[in-house]
């Protein structure tokens, strides 16, 4: 099997599943109690908060634990919003290529009656700073913008996003959930003020998300009872898994400008090698992308069928963000950046990573290009352009 859907969630790795091994054998203490055991699980838990802290240069009692990247980006904007309503401020700026966990969000505080004003991006998929600083209103209470797109990899400028936020003196949140552990974030030098991020993105166990929150920054609690995570996220924290997340950030980050080397080389290899089949396009940003994303719409072939074609063959991919799979409907990623509907509907997302091999890749190439040539051989719309009866999309 080859596994070309690292952006969905990635394999652990060997260090992340040792520590949580290791903690659910040694550690079983409830961090909130005074005893002997349930301080050494507290203590793990300082320990981890300092290791996340590091890595994206902050201070530990800015890092909370969640469950995921959704928890946490639901957490951030919901807090923003709840602070907003009380400045009387309405307005939330993000953009239509977001992931559904702040959309999704978004379209439940617009029926609360904020001002939800999404920005559309370029054929990239990003946005510029000019755009948001435009876009900042007097009411203005948040700013959301991802740090890399999930479906096609475009890299937004984030250093220069916050900049614009922090001279408007409106908070700052970014989705980074596809970028923590890929490429460098210093939540200082990008004049961030929450940012969300999953352990299952960079190798690290399912269940564990992270939200940084700049000091000073109100947060409302979406999970109430106890009084863990400073009172902002009740509920006993599942501390085998955030040490294991804590040891896979670090590990991603201490290896970050190796993985990207690897994957950047496989990335490009694999976007060459695709290029080739006729009316096929990339899509996102050439060269601005994340390392291991490699996204792309061929023409005239259904993306269902190209998948469970590659499945069989022994590929894992998918056709966009894992969350919203099953569903028919093209991508709004997709449709966002200019592509057709009937384009869109043939997108193909492959994300490499760590564990992937030049061999892997030139299985996929070879692969992807009778697949597609295949499916085209049943359709009868890509006939009729072959005839020059319909024109071509691409």
């Amino acid at each position: 099997m080859i596994y070309a859907d690292n952006a969905a969630t990635t394999p652990v790795s060997a260090c992340a599943a040792k520590a949580v091994s290791e903690c659910m054998q040694s550690t079983c203490g409830n961090p909130s109690s005074l005893h002997s055991a349930g301080q050494r699980a507290a203590q793990l838990l300082f320990e981890a908060r300092q290791i996340f802290a590091n890595c994206l240069n902050c201070l530990p009692r800015e890092i909370y634990f969640t469950s995921c990247g959704s928890e946490s980006d639901n957490q951030a904007i919901i807090s923003a919003a709840a602070a907003g309503k009380k400045r009387n401020k309405p307005h939330i700026i993000s953009t239509a290529v977001e992931h559904h966990a702040v959309l999704h969000t978004l379209e439940k505080l617009k029926a609360q009656g904020f001002d939800v004003q999404l920005l559309e991006p370029g054929t990239n998929g990003a946005v510029t700073a000019q755009q948001v600083a435009d876009a900042v209103r007097s009411d203005t209470c948040l700013v959301t913008v991802m740090y890399a797109n999930n479906e096609i990899g475009t890299i937004n400028p984030i250093a220069d996003i916050g900049a614009a936020c922090r001279e408007k003196g409106v908070p700052f949140h970014t989705d980074a959930v596809q970028a923590a552990g890929h490429i460098p974030i210093d939540v200082r030098a990008d004049n961030i003020d929450m940012l969300s991020l999953s352990a299952h993105k960079f190798y690290g166990p399912k269940g564990a998300g992270v939200l940084f929150a700049r000091k000073g920054t109100a947060l409302e609690s979406l999970i109430i009872g106890g009084a863990q995570e400073s009172g902002k996220r009740a509920g006993t924290q599942n501390v085998p898994a955030i040490v294991g997340a804590a040891q896979a950030f670090k590990e991603s980050c201490e290896q970050m400008q190796t993985a990207a080397q690897h994957d950047t080389a496989l990335r490009d290899k694999l976007i060459e090698g695709l290029s080739k089949i006729p009316h096929s396009a990339l899509n996102g940003d050439r060269l601005d992308r994340l390392p291991g994303n490699v996204s792309f719409c061929f023409e005239d072939v259904d993306g269902e069928s190209l998948l469970l074609l590659l499945d069989e063959k022994g590929i894992c991919a998918s056709s966009g963000s894992a969350c919203s799979s099953g569903s028919m409907e093209p991508s709004h990623v997709l449709l966002a950046v200019g592509r057709s509907r009937e384009t869109a509907q043939g997108a193909l997302r492959l994300s490499l990573g760590r564990y992937n091999t030049p061999q892997e890749t030139d299985i996929i190439i070879q692969t992807v290009t009778q697949t597609v040539d295949y499916l085209r051989s049943f359709s009868q719309s890509w006939n009729d352009k072959l005839r020059s009866k319909k024109p071509f999309l691409l």
